[in-house]
C-alpha cells in the first residue's frame, strides 16, 4: 500500500475509528461484488453512523482526490456498487433508522441504510405503505432504491421510487451538505430531488429521506391465468390495459421457469402452461371485486386455459412466491446465470419473447423470461455452466443482442437495474454523443471533480469494450433480487 493511502486510512480511522474502518484484504471480499457479476476490491470500507461522519470522510477523500462509491445492501444488478480501483466505499448499514412516522401527513422520514421492507412493516402499524416494492425489497435498501430509481411489480399503478420521495438530503463531494425537495409534493425552483434519484450514485450521497406513504387497501385480489403461449398471455395483458384497467401488478412467467418453480417450490402453477400472469388488483372492496370480475372474464377471453383466484392471504403469498423466488429456482437448470434487463412497449412483448427464443437457439444457451408485463420491463436469464471454456463471451454477446432488440423495438436499455458498469457500452444505442455530453454536465454540476462512482453509466473511450470488467460470474440458486 502507498504512503498516501496510508494516510487516507489513518485519517478515516480517526473520523469513524477502526472498527469501523476496513482496509484488509480478507475484510474487503464482502464488499467487491453486488448482484451483478462483476467483482473489484476497494481500497477500504468505511462505515459512518451519522451525515457529521460522511461529511467529514467524503472533506478527506476529496483533499487526497480519492474515489468514493456509495454503497447500501449491494443488491444491485447492474455493478453500480463495484468500487474502482484504489477507491473507497462508503456503506450506509449502520445509518438504517427509520427517524420518524407522520401518520397524519404519511410521510416517513428515514436514514438510507433502512431496509425496503422494514419501513413497510413499521407503516402498516397506522395502515401505511410505501408503495415500490422491488423482489428485493427484503434486502435492498432506501439509499439503494433512490440512486437505481427502482421498481417493482406493483409499480405499474405506483410509480417507482421517484414518485414517492418528497426531499433527499445529500452530502456532495466537498462535505457541503444540502437538501433537495423537502416535505411536500411540491416545492419551488428547479426539480433537483428528480434529477439526484436515479442518478446511480453518481452526484452525491443520500444521508436523509422523506417519503410519502399511502394508505393501506381495504381490499386485495390475486389471479392467476394459465396461457398455451406468451402470445396468448401478451394478448392478455393488451387487453387488459387496453380495457382501461390499470392492476396493482401484472406478472409473466414462461414455460421453462414454470417448470423451475414447481421443481423446487410446488405452489401449485400449471406444468404444461406455455406461460403464467399473475394479475392483481387493490382498494376499495366494491371497485376490486367489480375488477376481479372484468379482468377474469378478459383472461378466459384471450385464451386462458384456467384461472385460479386467492382466496385468502394465504393462497396470495404463495402464489406471489413463485413470482418473487423464480431465479432462485432456475439453479436446477443452470449452475450460473445472467439477467437482462430492458423494456419493449407492452404490445411488442410477444415479439421480444420470439426473438429471444431465436438468440437462445444461436448461441445454445437455455433463456428463461421472467416480465414485468404491465409496463414492458423484461427480464431474459441466460443460463450457462461458468466451467465451459469460452462460455461468457457467448453470454455477453447475447446478452448484447437482446439489448438491441429491446432499443429497435422502440424500447429502452433499462427497466429498473440501471446502466452502472454493464450497459454502459451500449448506450450510444440511445443516445448521441451530444445526449451523452449534456448528461455529463450535468453530473459536473454536482460533482465537479467526478470522483463519485466513476466509470458507471457513460460508455468508456475505447470502442468494443464488453458488458462487464471482470469474468466474474453469479451463481444461481440464490436468492433472486429482481
Amino acid at each position: 500500500m502507498s504512503s498516501i493511502n496510508n494516510k487516507v486510512i489513518h485519517e478515516l480511522e480517526s473520523i469513524v475509528g477502526k472498527s469501523r474502518c476496513m482496509s484488509m484484504r480478507e475484510d474487503l471480499f464482502c464488499y467487491e461484488y453486488d448482484g451483478s457479476i462483476d467483482k473489484s476490491l476497494p481500497l477500504a470500507v468505511v462505515l459512518p453512523k451519522n451525515k457529521e461522519e460522511v461529511a467529514n470522510i467524503l472533506k478527506c477523500l476529496y483533499k487526497f482526490n480519492i474515489k468514493v462509491v456509495g454503497r447500501g445492501s449491494g443488491t444491485g444488478l447492474s455493478g453500480g456498487a463495484i468500487a474502482p480501483e484504489n477507491s473507497v466505499q462508503i456503506v450506509f448499514s449502520l445509518m438504517d433508522k427509520i427517524i420518524d412516522i407522520d401518520s397524519v401527513n404519511r410521510i416517513a422520514e428515514v436514514e438510507p441504510g433502512v431496509i425496503n421492507s422494514n419501513l413497510n412493516i413499521e407503516a402498516q402499524k397506522f395502515g401505511l405503505r410505501y408503495a415500490p416494492d422491488p423482489s428485493s425489497q427484503q434486502a435492498c435498501s432506501i439509499g439503494g432504491n433512490i440512486a437505481e430509481n427502482a421498481g417493482g411489480p406493483h409499480c405499474l399503478l405506483y410509480g417507482v421510487t421517484s414518485n414517492h420521495v418528497l426531499g433527499i438530503e445529500v452530502v456532495l463531494e466537498q462535505g457541503q451538505t444540502v437538501l433537495l425537495g423537502g416535505k411536500l409534493k411540491e416545492s419551488l425552483g428547479y426539480d433537483l430531488r428528480g434529477v439526484f434519484i436515479g442518478s446511480e450514485g453518481t452526484f452525491g450521497l443520500v444521508t436523509k429521506v422523506f417519503l410519502q406513504l399511502i394508505e393501506y387497501p381495504e381490499s386485495t385480489h390475486t389471479l392467476l391465468g394459465s396461457f398455451p403461449s406468451i402470445e396468448s398471455a401478451g394478448n392478455a395483458v393488451s387487453a387488459i390495459i387496453g380495457k382501461g384497467i390499470v392492476p396493482a401488478a401484472l406478472e409473466m412467467i414462461d414455460s421453462l421457469t414454470i417448470k423451475s418453480v414447481e421443481k423446487v417450490l410446488k405452489v401449485g402453477l400449471p406444468k404444461n402452461a406455455g406461460a403464467v400472469l399473475l394479475v392483481e388488483v387493490e382498494g376499495l372492496q366494491e371497485d376490486t371485486q367489480i375488477l376481479r370480475k372484468e379482468i377474469e372474464q378478459l383472461l378466459w377471453e384471450s385464451g386462458s386455459t384456467e384461472v385460479l383466484s386467492a382466496k385468502d392471504e394465504k393462497e396470495r403469498i404463495k402464489l406471489w412466491s413463485g413470482r418473487k423466488k423464480a431465479i432462485g429456482s432456475l439453479g436446477t437448470i443452470a449452475p450460473n446465470y445472467f439477467i437482462v434487463d430492458g423494456v419493449v412497449p407492452r404490445t411488442k412483448i410477444a415479439f421480444l419473447v420470439q426473438e429471444v427464443e431465436k438468440i437462445s437457439k444461436l448461441f445454445n444457451l437455455p433463456i428463461a423470461n421472467i416480465l414485468h408485463a404491465g409496463d414492458g420491463n423484461i427480464h431474459p436469464c441466460i443460463l450457462f455452466d461458468e466451467k465451459t471454456p469460452g462460455i461468457l463471451e457467448k453470454v455477453l454477446q447475447a446478452g448484447s443482442e437482446i439489448l438491441k432488440i429491446c432499443v429497435n423495438a422502440g424500447g429502452s436499455l433499462s427497466g429498473e437495474h440501471g446502466i452502472g458498469l454493464e450497459k454502459k457500452e451500449q448506450m450510444p444505442l440511445l443516445f448521441s454523443e451530444k445526449d451523452l455530453n449534456a448528461m455529463k454536465n450535468l453530473r459536473d454540476v454536482f460533482s465537479p471533480s467526478n470522483l463519485f462512482n466513476p466509470d458507471k453509466i457513460f460508455p468508456n473511450s475505447v470502442k468494443g469494450t464488453p458488458f462487464l470488467q471482470n469474468n466474474a460470474v453469479k451463481n444461481a440458486g440464490k436468492d433472486s433480487y429482481i
